[in-house]
């Protein structure tokens, strides 16, 4: 009598994934051209190499000015300007606007050299003789302007690794003029079907002899497809040792994973648990789980192998169960979600324009077990998910990037309510809320410390939009710089503190022999700024306020006195950006970003940055993660950086 196979000792299901786990199905990343990137997995960061966009342009139909021309301008007293010529959209500007003069200027055009601001044509008026406009209004420098890099900035980390390269992200990378991507590779998975009473679609069939089509090869490799994979059909084998021994080293010489269906049953006519016990190793041989109880996992040579059932409806429950799971993780890819999911409002959303909305809002899990939050859809749990509105208007890439999909109000809406329910269509069944979410301070050493942390997304809204949004309990952690970090009256648990040295970045060489901040006030030197909302503006007040308190004057007559000060930029790159290209004497930045771009740098002096959390958030998957970063790698990253240190 022939030896039978006795199932003895079945591993429970989650043994059966501990195993597949433990196998390597990972390939090498590879670089692919962006026109075939689309649904594949970025394998490192993104960082953007030029500004978008790239020269600072009009929002708006108007006219170029200088901001201070128009300053005391109203309906009953315009100032009169000299027009000096025309800019339109794709042209590079053949005019400069001086003191007292305009220049029409068409949306989407290049700024003129000497103007600071736009004022639309609805606030203006063309004298009779053509050659002067009066401006009804007073306007502000920026105003209907987007610099350089107001989308995204010469240095800012686009994409991070981990990010599944949807339309919105191959936009982005489009914009960056980015040509080619690294990519984690797709697992290679050998497909062989065994036996002897299979035919393949097509062949020939003799149901008196007991056969039957082969089902299992065409649907498993439609599954690893579906998962992220790229499967290889190989050669039916039927139940016989040498031939079965043949198929499986072929196959597992050239694929990451090989999947067989049938022949591991306890029949003795069943061959193939004796092909892996001999050439390989056998981890698990049965599962208690119905159907699909014989399963197998094991290796042969150096590729992964699981054993699926022979009945169809076995083998590809047990597939999408135990090895799906498996492939999208060597792919880098997240579990299928449905495409509509509910979530709670996290701030008040007024609208009265009296038409229908698509507000595009970013989502982010409130805690829980990471499966759980993981398969969120129309029926979860209320309270699982916060909607927060993403809009950085219409122009702007990265507003795709950051939001996960649309909530549509109606047009006789007034407002959602904080907290309100509200249905969020998905941008595709595959997107997932960010593992970690984050907002605050532009900082080199966070986008670093980010790498380490599985699909975070950080919005850099500045110190003060950080806080803000950490007070309303939307983010899971903030990160502020300077006072404002430390005396917030943010309810926040501190996770990580670290200096990093700020002061003015200048051309290399320093030229301009820029001593200090007295320079900026003292002499004619074109300075670029930061933002209000950020940590280092508001590191720049305070110490031009002591400035102001030596000379025993008010800070505002010293900061009128810097020409560009009103004129911010977005990101920590952004002013040494425009040093570099000779647009500006010195720039408000960090000591890392100007010997990255071989510049020079005075420094003024040094703040801290915060990294804090949401208390409510402590158990959270992604936050936990985000602290061990901290704790393994923040000493690394900021030991790496100029001018940071703790």
């Amino acid at each position: 009598m022939t030896e039978r196979k006795e199932f003895r000792d079945l591993a429970d299901p989650e043994a059966a994934k501990d195993a597949i786990a433990s196998l390597d199905l990972a390939p090498d990343p590879e670089e692919v051209p962006l026109a075939e990137a689309r649904g594949r997995v970025l394998a490192q960061r993104v960082d953007a190499d030029l500004d978008v966009p790239g020269f600072d342009r009009a929002s708006m139909d108007g006219y170029a000015v200088r901001a201070r021309d128009t300053f005391g301008a109203d309906e009953t007293d315009p100032a009169t300007l000299d027009l000096v010529g025309a800019v339109h959209a794709g042209e590079e500007p053949d005019v400069a606007v001086g003191e007292g003069e305009a220049a029409e200027i068409s949306t989407g055009a290049v700024m003129p050299p000497g103007a600071d601001a736009v004022v639309m044509v609805e606030r203006t008026e063309e004298a009779d003789d053509g050659d002067r406009v009066l401006v009804r209004t007073a306007v502000a420098p920026g105003d209907s302007v987007m610099l350089a890099g107001a989308d995204v900035a010469a240095g800012e980390r686009a994409l991070g690794p981990g990010t599944r390269l949807t339309p919105r992200e191959i936009g982005l990378l489009s914009a960056l003029g980015v040509e080619s991507v690294p990519v984690r590779g797709r697992p290679t998975v050998g497909i062989v079907s065994t036996g002897d009473e299979l035919v393949r679609p097509g062949g020939e069939l003799n149901s008196a002899a007991g056969q039957i089509y082969d089902v299992n090869s065409y649907t498993v490799a439609a599954a690893v497809e579906e998962a992220g994979g790229e499967p290889e059909l190989y050669p039916h084998a039927g139940d016989d040792y040498d031939e079965m021994e043949t198929v499986l080293r072929e196959a597992a010489d050239e694929c990451d994973l090989v999947l067989s269906s049938g022949s591991t049953s306890a029949s003795a006519v069943d061959v193939i648990y004796r092909v892996i016990e001999e050439r390989g190793e056998l981890l698990l041989h049965g599962v208690a789980v119905k159907p699909g109880k014989p399963m197998l996992v094991g290796r042969v040579g150096e590729s992964a192998y699981v054993g699926l059932p022979g009945y169809p409806v076995s083998a590809l429950t047990i597939f999408r169960t135990f090895v799906a799971p498996a492939i999208r993780r060597a792919a880098g890819l997240p579990e299928p979600r449905t495409a509509t999911v509910e979530a709670r409002m996290a701030a008040e959303e007024r609208y009265g324009e009296g038409r229908t909305r698509l507000m595009p809002v970013g989502l982010v899990e409130t805690g829980g077990d990471e499966a759980e939050a993981g398969a969120a859809s129309s029926e979860s749990d209320e309270g699982d998910l916060l909607a927060y509105v993403v809009d950085k208007g219409s122009g702007a890439t990265t507003s795709l990037v950051e939001a996960d999909g649309v909530v549509e109000v109606p047009a006789d809406t007034a407002y959602v309510a904080a907290g309100e329910q509200v249905e969020v269509r998905l941008f595709s069944p595959d997107v997932r809320p960010p593992a970690v979410l984050g907002v605050g301070e532009d900082d080199p050493a966070l986008a670093r410390l980010l790498d380490a942390v599985d699909r975070p997304r950080y919005l850099s809204v500045g110190t003060r939009g950080g806080l803000r949004r950490l007070r309303d309990g939307v983010p899971d952690f903030a990160v502020a710089t300077g006072d404002s970090g430390r005396e917030s009256g943010v309810d926040a648990t501190e996770f990580a503190a670290y200096e990093r040295e700020w002061g003015l970045v200048v051309p290399a060489g320093n030229p301009e022999g820029v001593e200090g901040l007295a320079d900026l006030v003292d002499r004619d030197l074109r300075f670029v700024n930061r933002g209000s909302d950020s940590g280092l503006r508001a590191s720049l007040d305070d110490a031009l306020a002591a400035l102001a308190d030596e000379r025993d004057t008010g800070r505002r007559e010293l900061t009128d006195s810097i020409d560009g000060f009103g004129l911010a930029a977005k990101a920590h790159e952004s002013p040494a950006r425009k040093v570099t290209g000779g647009q500006a004497d010195a720039g408000l930045g960090l000591r890392a970003t100007a010997e990255k771009l071989g510049l020079g740098f005075v420094p003024v002096g040094t703040e801290t940055v915060r990294v804090l959390a949401n208390p409510d958030r402590a158990d959270k998957p992604g936050v936990r993660d985000l602290s061990a970063a901290l704790d393994e790698q923040l000493d690394g990253v900021v030991a790496e950086l100029p001018g940071f240190g703790r």
